[in-house]
């Protein structure tokens, strides 16, 4: 999902710590293997939680979510994908560990900083190729 954060700001999040996230575009990838699947996955981010669970539920209290994709190709698809958009030029790591503390593929991140001007088409081809060969 891609969110929009107006402004910077120095966000503790969970136990992985406290990291200063700019003003910008960002792109989050996830899984929603769990109870509910997609659907319930969505619809938990949609919202802003009082009670964080996810780290992403750490900044939604500051980003708005602007676009989404989603794919119901079984297997895990975040890593593929979170590999893929950190090759792009410009895009950045503001906190190492962010929605992967569970992930064993290496990936630094699952949530990365855009460059300006990154539009939307260009994130969903990326997804599209490598989800193909994925």
């Amino acid at each position: 999902m891609r969110l929009r954060l107006p402004a910077p700001v120095h966000l503790p999040v969970g136990r992985l710590g406290e990291f200063d996230f700019p003003a910008g575009d960002y792109v989050y990838l996830g899984s929603a293997h769990g109870p509910g699947g997609i659907r319930a996955r969505l619809l938990h981010h949609l919202r802003v939680v009082s009670r964080p669970r996810w780290h992403l539920d750490w900044l939604r209290m500051y980003a708005f979510l602007e676009a989404g994709w989603y794919s119901t190709m079984p297997g895990r698809l975040e890593c593929v994908w979170s590999q893929a958009i950190q090759a792009m030029p410009g895009v950045r790591v503001p906190a190492p560990g962010f929605g992967s503390s569970d992930c064993r593929s290496g990936c630094l991140a699952h949530l990365m900083l855009l460059p300006d001007g990154l539009e939307n088409e260009e994130i969903a081809c990326c997804l599209g190729r490598v989800s193909k060969i994925g």
